[in-house]
């Protein structure tokens, strides 16, 4: 039996959350692994180092802040230059794969923004990564349908846990179907065995949040947040921070708990899944 492992990555902890919200976090995330019987690796960039299984002060290194973001496409320049840096789901999913893990927890992932041409590394790297990620869908801030099917386009195995429809993130329910479902973390793992040996990509593991909001109210605050954004000309790498910004103060918070929820909720699917996989 090989060790149960679910890789963590650690942009939440440099730009997802204030410190030291941040940190309380990303340990609940690792006690959470552990209790279901799997070895936490939250992944990141100490010093132009990569780093697969950050010691705590090396958390808490990145999480007081002045760490950069490290994608795909700056992650070797960050390197070169000696900086720290919290990784994406993108950079996560590729230095994971490196380090022989196959299972990763997310919150959401990237994806079609509705700005033309503004897509995230993610899709692509979802798309040759053979890594089982449990998210629990994209972003709100996203074009969802879009992002559905731009993972169609790229093969990407999405596949539902105990849910014949697309979590919407924040969002356990929307309007769109996907291709196949699953009940149980053992089924997960058998899926994610057949992608392998088919020598495909990733498998995409959509875990709806037990309690979230309602998909209309929180696309109606994702419209205004955008109108808004547009009026003060928020655009690039700041438009998702502010939209993220303005769901939270629309909702009176309630996004943050929700956010806070479903992060804990992918860490132990994930660890259960990982745990079935090390069975072979």
């Amino acid at each position: 039996m090989r060790n149960a492992e679910v890789a963590l990555e650690t942009a939440l902890l440099t730009h997802g959350l204030p410190w030291p919200e941040n940190l309380a976090t990303m340990e609940a995330l690792l006690k959470a692994v552990e209790e279901e019987g799997a070895r936490p690796r939250p992944i990141g960039v100490v010093g132009g180092r990569v780093r697969v299984g950050l010691e705590r002060e090396e958390l808490v290194r990145l999480a007081q802040g002045g760490a950069d973001k490290a994608s795909l496409w700056n992650l070797a320049a960050l390197l070169a230059a000696g900086k720290d840096a919290g990784t994406t789901v993108a950079a996560t999913l590729h230095l994971a794969h490196r380090a022989g893990l196959e299972v990763f927890a997310t919150g959401g992932i990237g994806g079609v923004h509705p700005v033309p041409f503004d897509e995230s590394a993610d899709l692509l790297a979802l798309s040759r990564t053979p890594i089982l990620v449990v998210a629990s869908g994209p972003k709100s801030v996203l074009d969802l349908e879009a992002t559905l099917e731009r993972l169609e386009t790229y093969g990407v195995s999405v596949v539902g846990f105990r849910t014949d429809r697309m979590p919407a993130f924040l969002s356990p329910d929307s309007p769109y179907p996907l291709p196949a479902r699953v009940e149980t973390p053992e089924e997960a793992a058998a899926l994610y065995r057949e992608a392998r040996a088919l020598g495909l990509g990733g498998v995409l593991l959509f875990n709806p949040v037990s309690e979230g909001l309602s998909f209309q109210e929180v696309q109606a605050h994702v419209e205004e947040a955008n109108r808004e954004a547009r009026r003060l000309g928020v655009g690039g790498k700041a438009l998702t921070p502010f939209l993220l910004r303005r769901l939270a103060e629309r909702t009176g918070g309630r996004s943050l708990e929700v956010n806070r929820r479903l992060l804990l909720e992918n860490a132990r699917l994930a660890a259960r899944v990982a745990r079935a996989l090390a069975v072979e």
